[in-house]
């Protein structure tokens, strides 16, 4: 019995996710059904696929010579079926984005919950990551990122206005230490950090005052990998955080955080969407980059 395009399918996403767990989570179906699957498929070909560890399931030998042969084929396979749904009366199709927390909640959600109202038949799945992640290899259709310094062959499009970070600490911190005056004192105080995930390195703390520019290795008690965490230790009383002015203007605005060194916080670009130039665009993604386009 031949292989169907099912069982190929699914053995690419899991040689791309060098995982059963997320390329399940991704196709929707249970760990052990995808295993199955994949198990039914060696035993047709009669060869091993993959190899299994605790910590990660790469392709074998002959894995990765299926998997240079068919994903090509599939990608135009589902090409052309993205041109037939193209034909039909309204736009449809499934766009998949990452983009960050605050990028979800601030932007996209905002301006897709009118796009989707208005067009039903498209459908959006949004993964929340900091990573900077290969769009192409992990098969999302486009990225939202801060700044517009992007890889190679890639479009941006400016979804956001322009941002600022603010430095931001608790009045009950302030209590027990001074106001730093310069950048330069931040190296006494105990500052939150966030581990960035692409790199592993520690997010810097960059600052502009005309033409002096500084980078401020800061240290403290805590590091956490999202924001949302700096912000509540913050707000804790824990230690001064770098953080979005947008995410704490209100916090500032109630009292529960004090603002220091705002002359030394700069302006820099905001969200932009990207996505690979040589994508040929459908109807429900010429959409979904109308709708988020950023009009000043």
């Amino acid at each position: 019995m031949k292989p169907n395009l099912n069982d190929l399918a699914a053995f690419v996403i899991v040689a791309r996710e060098g995982s059963f767990t997320r390329a399940a989570a991704q196709l929707g179906v249970s760990q052990s059904a995808l295993s199955q699957t994949i198990r039914s498929l060696e035993e047709r070909l009669g060869v091993r696929l993959f190899t299994r560890t605790t910590r990660r399931v790469a392709p074998t030998d002959a894995g990765d010579r299926l998997l240079a042969e068919i994903a090509p084929r599939l990608e135009g396979i589902e090409g052309a079926l993205a041109a037939l749904s193209d034909m039909r009366d309204k736009p449809a199709g499934s766009l998949r984005i990452t983009a960050s927390e605050h990028a979800t909640d601030s932007i996209l959600m905002p301006k897709l919950t009118k796009l989707l109202r208005a067009y039903p038949d498209i459908k959006v799945e949004i993964s929340t990551d900091y990573r900077m992640v290969d769009i192409v290899e992990m098969r999302f259709d486009a990225g939202v990122r801060l700044g517009e310094s992007l890889a190679k062959d890639m479009i941006a499009v400016r979804i956001g206005p322009d941002v600022r970070m603010a430095v931001v600490g608790a009045p009950s911190y302030f209590a027990r230490h001074p106001i730093p005056a310069a950048p330069q004192e931040l190296t006494e105080h105990d500052c939150i950090n966030v581990r960035l995930p692409t790199h592993g390195g520690l997010l810097p703390w960059d600052f502009k005052r005309g033409s002096q520019e500084l980078n401020v290795r800061v240290e403290g008690t805590l590091i956490f990998s999202g924001f949302p965490q700096v912000l509540k230790a913050a707000l804790d009383g824990m230690g001064l955080a770098f953080i979005l002015e947008e995410v704490v203007q209100k916090h500032i605005d109630a009292g529960a955080l004090v603002r220091v060194l705002d002359d030394w916080c700069h302006v820099f670009p905001g969200y932009h969407l990207y996505y690979p130039s040589r994508r040929q665009p459908s109807p429900a993604f010429t959409l979904l980059v109308d709708a988020l386009r950023y009009e000043r």
